[in-house]
């Protein structure tokens, strides 16, 4: 059996957990409200304190899906308790970010200033010019929102100049070497 699948998640005091028909979720806790369609040959039971995912048999497709099914529950059970937060760092010289309500202002080199808006229930936050801090409660939203803003100015390899994730590691490249 699933090793991750067939751990039961454990629901927190203050969070409840509702199966709708067609296996949709709705976890609602201390800081919202997530709901998801799960894949429907899941059978998911809320027994208690805690949510258990059983597969009807054994076949790959089944398998997998066993894990991934209980995995996006307890990921949203952690999203309404705790939230998730992803910390981007801005390096380079003159390349700073701004933030002025819902917007986010990033200077990165280019001839113009790039412009996004938080999407619903994802706040960012600028701490000084180089550091953004995205913060929500559906860990999938957070990591994309951070993705798109990395994507605007991926760190290159010779200077590490760019939107780099907080505990990313660049791999560095040797430059040019001159003539002897």
């Amino acid at each position: 059996m699933s090793r991750i699948g067939r751990q039961p998640v454990r629901i927190p005091a203050g969070v409840t957990v509702t199966v709708a028909e067609r296996n949709k979720v709705t976890v609602t806790g201390p800081k919202g409200t997530l709901e998801r369609e799960l894949p429907i040959e899941m059978e998911i039971k809320v027994e208690g304190e805690e949510v258990v995912v059983t597969r009807p048999n054994d076949l790959k497709k089944m398998k997998s899906l066993h894990g991934l099914t209980r995995t996006l529950i307890n990921n949203m059970v952690v999203g309404v308790t705790e939230g998730y937060q992803k910390v981007l760092e801005v390096n380079g010289v003159g390349y700073r970010a701004a933030k002025s309500g819902n917007k986010l202002t990033l200077n990165l080199g280019y001839s113009h200033p790039v412009e996004m808006i938080d999407p619903e229930g994802i706040e960012s936050i600028v701490e000084g010019q180089n550091k953004i801090t995205i913060k929500g409660i559906s860990k999938e939203k957070v990591g994309q929102y951070a993705a798109e803003i990395r994507d605007k100015r991926r760190p290159e390899p010779y200077k590490g100049k760019g939107i780099k994730y907080a505990d990313e590691v660049i791999r560095r490249k040797v430059g040019k070497t001159g003539k002897k």
